[in-house]
């Protein structure tokens, strides 16, 4: 259990309420199991399809899925919560991420209230029609991604890789005043469980006269979180800090993989590029940040020597609540331990609040310069790494870029990712007074790299 504890004053300030209550149950028996991720206090969003339907949005409650677009026909004692629930019938979650902040929190009360195990029987044939066995659909990604950033939020992390790279100069000197990020591509975005073909490209090594082209020898996982946007901004203006934290929908897992061979040839002078753009695992649950209220503490202490963030990245409820007491695990198996029946390990545990920089002010900077972020636009923490050994959220870290390899169960060395091993990332929030919700997994299984078309 978290060590953060309850304190009634500042949970009234953060939006706990009696959805979080946790004595709350619901009567969908899966619900109540002390190990799902999914309790009545969670409701994630989910977008789903079964049987060639069109995709649309549901709510995970156990093992089963909502489908709220079937629920319309209940009264609701919210006009604002029939808005939400009309969002979602639509394909993507983009119309709900157009929401405002009341409608999102009007369809979470009418959902924890009808399946808690208070409801009225008299809609209980209804709600119960809208359950759907979570094994029977097909979960896609959240939203039609129009634009993804990816963070480098973390300073374990920055400075775990700035030591292999540079050990005289681990951080590089704008490190501490700017939350460092670079555009990602939002169309290689894919689903938990879509496969990962090991990419083609140009590679050097250090006893190389010349580059090669050639399947990436170095391929690696990175753990990381996603945070959804809400509403957005106009081109030109910008979203204050004060006002930062509303315009997150909700977090989710995400795996940015990187082929660090290409990367390392390809980001002087201008960054990331191909080494990161084949692929991008995101887990199709969205916590909200109305379920993560419990969950919000500060960031861990910068050291004291390090500068105060600059005016527009300062606000002091930011400052006390713009972290979240998430743990975050990696899990690895190869081809021959599931052909074995063997579990996958845990390599990697580490806690999102031991970020630099809290996602509020990944955003506000974001848009500091006039950039219009929109509904359903990405923002990635970066590989979330602690100061303590096995917090390493990549193999680039684990390994000390490969110098000292991981053993697996069935006998196999990794300094990098094997074809055929399946990484699986998980989340979890969890405080003293609370009920655990988790953010389910994020998975992707590596297949050999295909042959370049000569066309």
């Amino acid at each position: 259990m978290s060590a953060h504890r309850i304190d009634p004053m500042r949970d009234a300030q953060r939006g706990v309420d009696e959805t979080h209550d946790p004595a709350r149950r619901s009567w969908v028996a899966s619900a109540n199991a002390p190990e799902t991720d999914f309790p009545i206090q969670n409701l994630p969003y989910a977008v789903f399809s079964r049987d060639g339907e069109t995709p649309r949005v549901g709510v995970a409650l156990g093992d089963a899925l909502i489908d709220v677009a079937a629920l319309r026909a209940l009264p609701s004692e919210s006009l604002s919560a029939q808005r939400a629930m009309d969002a979602c019938a639509a394909p993507t979650m983009n119309a709900l991420m157009s929401c405002d902040v009341e409608a999102l929190r009007a369809l979470r009360h009418a959902l924890s209230t009808w399946y808690s195990a208070s409801a009225d029987d008299t809609q209980r044939a209804v709600l119960t029609e809208a359950l759907i066995p979570r094994r029977d659909v097909s979960l896609h990604v959240p939203a039609a991604v129009g634009d993804y950033t990816d963070f480098y939020a973390s300073i374990h992390h920055a400075t775990n890789v700035g030591r292999l790279f540079r050990p005289d100069q681990p951080l590089l000197p704008n490190y501490a005043w700017v939350p460092i990020g670079y555009h990602g591509r939002a169309s290689s975005i894919v689903a938990s469980g879509t496969p990962v073909r090991r990419p083609y490209g140009q590679r050097r090594g250090p006893n190389d006269e010349v580059p090669t082209f050639a399947p990436s020898a170095s391929l690696d996982y990175e753990l990381e979180v996603g945070a959804w946007v809400r509403g957005g901004n106009a081109q030109g203006s910008t979203i204050p800090i004060k006002s930062a934290d509303a315009h997150l929908f909700g977090l989710s897992l995400l795996n940015d993989w990187s082929a660090r061979d290409i990367q390392a040839w390809e980001y002087q002078p201008l960054g990331p590029f191909l080494g990161k753009s084949f692929a991008t695992s995101v887990s199709p649950f969205v916590v909200t940040r109305e379920a993560l209220a419990p969950f919000r503490v500060p960031l861990d202490a910068r050291d004291a020597e390090a500068p105060a963030p600059l005016p527009y990245l300062t606000d002091a409820h930011d400052r006390a609540t713009g972290g979240f007491a998430i743990t975050l695990e990696v899990w690895l198996s190869s081809r021959t331990m599931r052909e074995r029946g063997a579990a996958p390990i845990r390599i990697s545990r580490s806690q999102l609040q031991s970020l630099y920089w809290t996602f509020a002010q990944m955003l506000t900077h974001h848009a500091s310069n006039g950039c219009n972020l929109r509904p359903g636009d990405v923002l990635g923490s970066g590989t979330v790494s602690g100061a303590s050994e096995g917090s390493q959220g990549c193999l680039l870290e684990l390994t000390r870029r490969g110098a000292q390899p991981i053993t697996l169960p069935d006998g196999s060395e990794r300094r990098f990712l094997a074809d055929g091993d399946e990484v699986t990332l998980r989340g979890y929030a969890a405080r003293d007074g609370a009920v655990r919700i988790g953010l389910g997994e994020c998975r992707g299984v590596i297949e050999a790299a295909s042959i370049p078309s000569a066309e």
